[in-house]
């Protein structure tokens, strides 16, 4: 498997309303961190995921976080 495009090297702060949202595996989404059909060229598939309550997250960027799709600090390594 091909590696993904890191999109930034830092993770990005949002807050979330309940509901299923699809994150950028691929790095190629203009609409980071968040899927918008970019992959469709590639070995790649969004990641989804839902949220029970609004709150804040952290969202990988650099697509190599272990817990995909929330960031984990791997960015620091690359």
């Amino acid at each position: 498997m091909s590696e993904p495009k890191i999109a930034a090297k830092f993770p990005k702060q949002v807050t979330l309303e309940p509901g299923t949202y699809y994150w950028c595996a691929c790095g190629r989404s203009e609409n980071q961190p968040f899927c918008d059909g970019s992959h469709k060229t590639t070995e790649f598939t969004p990641v989804a995921f839902s949220v029970e309550e609004t709150k804040k997250v952290w969202l990988c960027q650099c697509k190599h976080s272990g817990n995909k799709p929330y960031c984990d600090g791997t960015h620091r390594e690359l």
